[in-house]
C-alpha cells in the first residue's frame, strides 16, 4: 500500500540539492562506515557482509526460505547462493526442502552459527550505539520510523 500524495517540490540537481543533503549519499555513507567498522571482525570469523547479514537475518527469523533470505539480507541471490555454500560448509547453517513445495528451500542457522553470530554482535552493537551518540530516544525513535516509512515507499516485496 503506497501513499498517494504528491511528492515535495526538490531541487532539480543534485548540486542545487547538495551531497550532505542527499538522504541516499547520507544512507550510503553511513552504512559503508558501519560495515568497515565491522570488516575486520567479521573477516577474523571467516565472514563476509553477506555471510554477516544471512546469519543476522536467520537468528531472528530462522527457516526461511532462500528467497525472502535474499530479501532480508539484501544480498543478490547468486550472491547470497555462494555465501550459504560457504557457510553451509563451516556448520553455520543447514538447507531443507520445504515441507509445502519441494522446489524451495529453507535456510536454517546451527549452533555454531549462531555462537559465531554471537560473537560478532556486541561489536554490531557497538558500532550502531556510535552512529546514535548524542542522539535522544524520542528523535531515534522518529528517525526509525521515518526510515520503515522510506522502506514502505521503496520497497517492492510485502516482506
Amino acid at each position: 500500500m503506497t501513499d498517494q500524495s504528491p511528492l515535495p517540490d526538490l531541487p532539480q540537481t543534485l548540486g542545487e540539492i547538495g551531497l550532505m543533503n542527499y538522504a541516499p549519499y547520507l544512507m550510503n555513507r553511513i552504512m559503508g562506515r558501519y560495515n568497515s567498522a565491522l570488516r575486520d571482525e567479521m573477516a577474523s570469523l571467516g565472514l563476509t557482509t553477506p555471510k554477516m547479514r544471512a546469519l543476522a537475518v536467520l537468528s531472528v527469523n530462522d527457516g526461511l526460505l532462500i528467497r525472502e533470505l535474499a530479501i532480508y539480507a539484501i544480498v543478490d541471490p547468486s550472491t547470497l547462493s555462494r555465501a550459504l555454500d560457504q557457510l553451509s560448509e563451516g556448520g553455520m547453517v543447514r538447507r531443507e526442502s520445504d515441507a509445502a513445495d519441494s522446489r524451495a528451500t529453507r535456510v536454517y542457522i546451527t549452533e555454531a552459527g549462531r555462537e559465531t553470530f554471537a560473537t560478532l554482535w556486541p561489536r554490531m552493537a557497538e558500532a550502531h550505539g556510535r552512529m546514535f551518540k548524542g542522539i535522544d530516544e524520542d528523535e531515534r525513535r522518529a528517525f526509525v520510523g521515518t526510515l520503515q516509512k522510506m522502506l514502505s515507499n521503496v520497497r517492492k516485496h510485502e516482506i
